[in-house]
């Protein structure tokens, strides 16, 4: 089966600086796949190659077996990679629901009745149906994070990219968050989900890869690489 997102030898350099070292790995179609690893791993500048925000030094970006490593950000939306961002910044003066619909005829291409199917089933899916008139600066921060995924959402993608959107979230809102964030996953989208809370990630994701110093240093199954001594010294450091 050809994958639906792939990243091979992937490297990043700002000056002398490495950043990300032939970084390699795929997601399946319908794969969800967490990324951890301390801070300064590479993990963000992961997700923004993979977005298009910044253009590899080395190494190529693949969707469904074509290389897209020169694609701009909005071409690969309208390809069907989509993003959330870690700090949602919905726009202000607009409802929830003139939010989406922004989303749905700029990064969809979406126009009319279409445009307005897709909006009210992204709003059903992600819990907000009942907030669509409501001004999106007046939600609080679990709704914002929310409206973040419904504007990933329906852009249409197969493949939607989660930055750390269950930071500052109480345990009882990043459960709330994780039951949408399955329902995501259980519609056959896949899911590449950058989390310092392993414990929400651990609920949604099939995959685990751990980076450090801009390298993979474990990738597979959750458990194994949460129990991997490699992992473990990147996150505590050395006891021994």
């Amino acid at each position: 089966m050809t994958a639906v997102l792939e990243g091979r030898d992937l490297s990043v350099r700002y000056g002398d600086l490495p950043v990300l070292r032939d970084v390699g790995f795929t997601v399946a179609p319908g794969e969800a796949v967490g990324i951890v690893g301390p801070n300064g791993a590479g993990k963000t500048t992961l997700l923004n190659v993979l977005a298009g925000a910044v253009r590899p030094t080395g190494g190529t970006v693949r969707f469904d077996g074509r290389d897209i490593t020169r694609a701009r950000p909005d071409q690969r939306a309208r390809m069907g990679i989509g993003r959330a961002f870690q700090i949602p910044r919905p726009f202000g003066g607009m409802t929830v629901l003139e939010n989406v619909v922004v989303a749905a005829t700029h990064g969809a291409g979406l126009r009319g009745h279409a445009a307005h199917r897709r909006c009210a089933d992204v709003l059903d899916e992600c819990g907000l149906t009942t907030l669509a008139n409501r001004r999106a600066e007046s939600l609080g921060l679990l709704h914002r994070k929310r409206l973040e995924l419904a504007r990933c959402l329906a852009t249409g993608p197969r493949v939607v990219l989660l930055d750390e959107i269950g930071g500052g979230l109480t345990d009882a809102e990043a459960a709330e968050l994780v039951a949408a964030v399955r329902q995501v996953r259980s519609a056959g989208t896949a899911i590449v989900w950058i989390e310092h809370i392993v414990h929400v990630l651990v609920q949604v994701v099939d995959r685990l890869i751990c980076m450090d110093t801009g390298r993979v240093i474990a990738d597979g199954e959750p458990a194994r690489v949460l129990g991997d001594a490699v992992v473990i010294d990147a996150y505590l450091g050395r006891t021994s």
